[in-house]
């Protein structure tokens, strides 16, 4: 921290023109590094210095020392909100334990308790209780609160893989383990502690007071949540982690601001347009309705023969529904309207007859006459009074008349005196149910460009993809109905519709990049004496200009902060499955490495108990630290049999 004020204050001044500011400057930041290193230089210093008291709500002074102020960081506060004390016993154990605990934080203790147990081993997050001196009959014992919140501390058995970073203290695997370490053993039971208790209110925030003897104390405060609910909504993503992208994805929607900054081109850093596209699967039934397939209008009648063939008919039945005089011409039309063409399997001429003559045309062609020969649109050839009725069954077939559309079908017929006429169209359609399924992809083109990506999927209504992450959610198969009536199929697939979002860079191109040239220019030009410049005026202008150009001394700066290494002696008791680990290996004891920064006289600051190593310097320890690491991950791969045969 002290090298970069220092070098930002140097900035600052490097074109001062007097030397005698530049140094002025430099103390002064000399002088505020000392003091910040001096009230935060680690994490003891910040925690005395800051954390605790601010918790407590007692005084806290600035970095100089030249003010103090009282923070109100918690709702509720209490000087002393754990106390534990431990004693240990003859055999090594500790034989009494008792936890003090202001559980309302009003500031007096309303919840003691006492170990029925004796502690033969510590761990992160519990105890071991065994035979006292021994490793006998162990039972490990995780702390727990009994409720949320107010709830009383207690012990719950548990696996001891459940345990993390266990140690024996007893008899058995060393003398005076507790009272020899007493201030680690303090902290580790104490750490067990409020673990459990901040586990079951997250509002409760804690730090370490002091150590006095055999007794630890804690500061406590409710940092969050003032209310009597003690649940925080936030530590509902340590169960549902998944749950926070979603979380806060909606708070960022919500926000108009996170948005309006979100989509612009600022934002991106490139001109981009959000497009949106769908890929159904379509599945049609297509239900045989004869009107549908082909239709008439005009003519006389429809008769259906059955539900696939039907007659359209048109003319003037009867011996006497038309009076022609010596020789008249009658005309009679309909219009057969074609649908769907592919269903329709006949269209014929099935039966036609006149007295005296008649000519059917289809779309002006002439396809049939009677009861001769009969062309042209002049009367008919010979005598028109037959003094008959003439009948036809032709079956002439009308199909390749009958494209998609409308059809103009025409009767002429020659009455002589009195008469009539009728022709029948028989058309036959296809009645069987038909099922076209396929995918309609309208985002291929957005799939296939490379400057466009995903951000938002819907399949079915299941969010599978949120600012273009995925969610881990899939649709189950889904089952549909389609048709209806005699054609209604059930279709099972694994989607029918998703619904997309792409971004996609409208302008290849990044914004506009700032304007360098002035930079290089005097990058350039310029020496370590003299500054050369250029400059662009409102009116376009540019000018060139050279100065003088000096930097202040630097002062000379370490090559490395200075560190020393020390070892103090330690039992091996640290606990596994199988037991003490120090009880299976030949020498029990082995040492605890240190590093400690050294002081500005060079000289360095050894704990209770440790003995130096490597004097303060440039240390390098990373081949040793190398070492150690592989040597871990190579008995870790051993413990495993790779082999057919272990």
């Amino acid at each position: 921290m002290t090298r970069v004020i220092l070098i930002i204050l140097m900035g600052s001044v490097a074109l001062a023109p007097q030397s005698g500011l530049a140094q002025d400057m430099e103390a002064r930041a000399r002088a505020a590094a000392a003091a910040s290193r001096s009230k935060s230089s680690d994490s003891d210093a910040i925690t005395s210095n800051y954390v605790n008291p601010g918790l407590a709500g007692e005084t806290i002074s600035t970095i100089d020392s030249s003010q103090t102020f009282t923070t109100n960081l918690a709702c509720q506060k209490s000087a002393t909100m754990l106390e534990l004390l431990v004693q240990p016993g003859t055999t090594g154990d500790i034989t009494h334990m008792s936890i003090s605990r202001d559980s309302d934080l009003d500031g007096s203790f309303d919840q003691n308790l006492t170990l029925p147990v004796p502690v033969s081993g510590i761990c992160a997050n519990g105890i071991v209780s065994c035979d006292p001196g021994s490793w006998n009959n162990c039972s490990p014992l995780k702390w727990d609160v009994a409720s949320a919140g107010a709830g009383a501390l207690k012990l719950t058995q548990v696996p001891l893989s459940d345990l993390s970073a266990c140690y024996c203290v007893n008899a058995s695997c060393g003398n005076n383990l507790v009272l020899g370490n007493l201030n680690s053993v303090l902290k580790d039971l104490g750490g067990g502690i409020i673990g459990a208790l901040t586990t079951a209110d997250p509002r409760i925030g804690v730090a370490q007071a002091s150590i006095e003897g055999p007794v630890i104390r804690y500061v406590g405060a409710q940092t969050t949540a003032c209310t009597n609910a003690p649940a925080v909504s936030a530590t509902a993503y340590v169960a549902n982690p998944a749950a926070l992208a979603g979380d806060a994805s909606s708070a960022a929607q919500s926000s108009s601001i996170f948005e309006a900054l979100a989509g612009s081109a600022a934002g991106s850093g490139k001109a981009q347009e959000t497009r949106a596209c769908t890929i159904t699967r379509q599945v049609n039934v297509s239900d045989p309705i004869f009107d549908a397939i082909i239709s008439r209008t005009g003519g006389r009648s429809t008769v259906t023969v059955s539900p696939t063939v039907a007659r359209f008919t048109l003319g003037s039945p009867g011996e006497k529904s038309l009076s022609g005089g010596r020789c008249t011409i009658f005309e009679f039309q309909m219009s057969l309207q074609v649908g769907d063409g592919d269903r329709l399997r006949s269209v014929r001429l099935a039966r036609y007859y006149a007295d005296d003559w008649a000519q059917i045309y289809v779309d002006g062609t002439l396809i049939a006459s009677g009861p001769n020969a009969w062309t042209g649109s002049g009367s008919p050839p010979g005598n028109c009074e037959q003094g008959r009725i003439f009948t036809r069954t032709p079956g002439t077939d009308l199909m390749p008349f009958m494209t998609p559309g409308a059809h103009q079908v025409r009767m002429r017929v020659a009455v002589a005196d009195e008469g009539g006429a009728l022709a029948e169209i028989e058309a036959e359609i296809d009645g069987s149910c038909r099922v076209e399924e396929q995918l309609v992809d309208l985002c291929t083109s957005y799939a296939q460009d490379k400057d466009c990506r995903l951000l938002a999927e819907e399949v079915d209504g299941v969010e599978t993809f949120r600012n273009g992450v995925n969610t881990g959610l899939r649709p189950l198969a889904q089952t549909r109905l389609f048709g209806a009536g005699q054609c209604t199929y059930q279709f099972t697939r694994d989607f029918f519709e998703r619904a997309r979002r792409y971004s996609c860079v409208t302008d290849s191109a990044a914004l506009a990049q700032p304007d360098l040239t002035r930079g290089a220019y005097i990058i350039d030009r310029s020496t370590q004496t003299l500054l050369a410049d250029r400059t662009l005026s409102r009116d376009g202008t540019i000018s060139t200009s050279t100065r003088a150009f000096s930097l202040p001394d630097r002062p000379t700066v370490p090559a490395c902060e200075p560190i020393c290494k020390t070892r103090a002696p330690k039992a091996n008791s640290d606990v596994a499955v199988s037991g003490v680990v120090g009880s299976q290996q030949i020498d029990p004891s082995g040492w605890n490495s240190f590093y400690h920064s050294c002081g500005v006289d060079g000289t360095c600051p050894l704990g209770e108990g440790e003995e130096l190593v490597s004097a303060c310097g440039c240390l390098d320890d990373f081949p040793e630290a190398a070492v150690m690491m592989q040597t871990v991950r190579l008995a870790g791969s051993d413990l495993a049999c790779t082999a057919g045969t272990p």
